[in-house]
């Protein structure tokens, strides 16, 4: 079998964790940040965790994470 390409801009984005999980960053922090509240930007800083759903395509696009 031939090896599978990463997907760079998936593998750049996100991460998985040893259970197998898909983390990532969130969204909604580049810009227009003085209308968002400090909680709600302290917040975002977090990583998040994918869904079930677009975890499975997520993984098939880091196949080597």
């Amino acid at each position: 079998m031939p090896k599978i390409k990463t997907h760079r801009g998936a593998a750049k984005r996100f991460n998985l964790t040893k259970k197998g999980k898909v983390k990532m960053n969130r969204s909604f922090r580049r810009h227009i940040l003085n209308k968002k509240t400090t909680k709600r930007k302290r917040h975002l800083r977090k990583q998040a965790y994918c869904s079930a759903a677009n975890a499975a395509v997520i993984k098939k696009l880091i196949p080597y994470k």
